[in-house]
């Protein structure tokens, strides 16, 4: 099977491991990071992404940089939220370096600058939430500006955003230096190799609630790898297309002309489609023990899927056992609920028994892994879902665009 699209970078990023001391030294570098962090009650529940972030902390300390961190947390609309201040994430960071960490009142203004200003070599200081700011997520001019006359460089390493058009992402690049971190330039390396000439056979596993949000992915996917695999609660949309009973389980109407296109494009490819054969489906979510395991045409009226059955799991597992790269974005039931996850627990186990390269493409399917105690099983974890899902999907990242040298 020859690939029909490539995700490419026309030239090579420079990367911040790649500049000498004297680009660095004592200079105040802009990081963006992500360190949008799960937090309940105060405290971060997993701070993957900050560990995430260290490698390309500390070279910059290591090079005598004063550090300047940037990041998002939540969804604060651009106004500021008590409850999603970076404090906790700037105690943890300093737990991890080693030293203290400050965080800014904000990401601009006399008090800030007088701050960044007023720091040495080694220091690292944390900008208060992005997003407390409206300009950030319109990508203002004047907001990146702002933050860009903080810093001499700008690194780029947060993957997790770099899909987005945003003030902290490509409009900083407008003004000052900009490369790549480490993260980052890793992300790329694992998936365009997972791409661009992944060893064979490929099967990709895309679950989710949506199809909305996953269908370019599985357009994408159809003729680039050998088994594609779809999962999860938008399963449901393509069954209702087709006529089939789906009870109260979730699915787009919206979405009905765009998913009987792809299931006619599914005849016209070679690649194998495998859909789930059984479910597991509840009279209702919050009870649990109403669940039981009926075939795809024998969903009740009254149930709902949450989950894949035992039948389903044993052709996935079949599917996986002789990969030789296996990508997986997206869980296959409600995992957050004990109950409903032994589909998505199942597969996370024959992943991390395959002697496959393992790619996760962050997000739901990184936390269902981290849930599992698997991270240390697989090959990769990427640190952003839907970024990670935009680039095997060929789709633009504008924030890894800005920075093509």
């Amino acid at each position: 099977m020859v690939m029909t699209s490539k995700q490419t970078i026309k030239h090579p990023l420079k990367c911040v491991s790649n500049l000498g001391p004297h680009d660095i030294s004592g200079k105040r570098v802009l990081v963006r990071v992500d360190f949008n962090v799960p937090l309940s009650n105060g405290n971060i529940m997993d701070d993957t992404r900050i560990n995430a972030a260290l490698p390309t902390i500390t070279h910059l300390l290591c090079q005598n940089a004063i550090v300047i961190l940037i990041s998002h947390l939540g969804r604060p609309k651009g106004k500021r939220d008590s409850a999603l201040t970076l404090q906790p994430v700037a105690n943890r960071l300093s737990e991890l370096l080693g030293q203290p960490v400050a965080l800014a009142p904000g990401c601009r203004g006399d008090a800030v600058t007088q701050l960044v200003m007023g720091a040495a070599s080694q220091d690292v200081i944390l900008l208060e939430n992005v997003r407390f700011e409206p300009g950030e997520e319109a990508n203002d001019p004047q907001l990146a500006k702002d933050i860009a006359s903080l810093g001499e460089l700008f690194v780029q390493d947060s993957f997790g955003s770099a899909h987005r058009a945003h003030a902290t992402t490509v409009g900083i690049p407008e003004y000052i230096p900009s490369v790549a971190g480490q993260l980052l330039n890793k992300e790329i390396e694992m998936l365009s190799a997972v791409v661009n000439s992944p060893k064979r056979p490929v099967v990709a596993i895309i679950g989710g609630s949506k199809v909305s949000s996953k269908l370019h992915v599985l357009e994408s996917l159809l003729n680039q790898v050998d088994t594609l695999i779809v999962g999860g609660a938008m399963v449901y949309t393509f069954l209702k297309v087709q006529g089939i009973e789906v009870g109260r389980s979730r699915y787009e109407p919206s979405q009905y002309d765009m998913a009987a296109q792809f299931l006619s494009k599914i005849h016209q490819s070679s690649t194998r489609v495998l859909f789930p054969v059984d479910h597991c489906v509840v009279t209702d979510i919050d009870n649990p023990e109403s669940q039981q395991i009926v075939e795809t045409h024998q969903i009740p009226e009254t149930c709902m899927g949450v989950d894949i059955g035992p039948k389903t799991i044993s052709q996935i597992e079949d599917a996986l056992a002789d990969a030789a790269t296996i990508l997986w974005n997206g869980p296959l039931g409600i995992f957050e609920i004990d109950a409903f996850a032994v589909g998505t627990k199942a597969i996370a186990a024959a992943l991390a028994n395959s002697n496959a390269m393992t790619i996760i493409g962050g997000g739901d399917s990184a936390a269902a892994i981290e849930k599992a105690g698997l991270t240390n099983q697989m090959t990769f974890i990427s640190t952003g879902g839907g970024a990670s899902l935009a680039y095997i999907s060929n789709q633009s990242l504008p924030g890894i665009d800005v920075l093509v040298d």
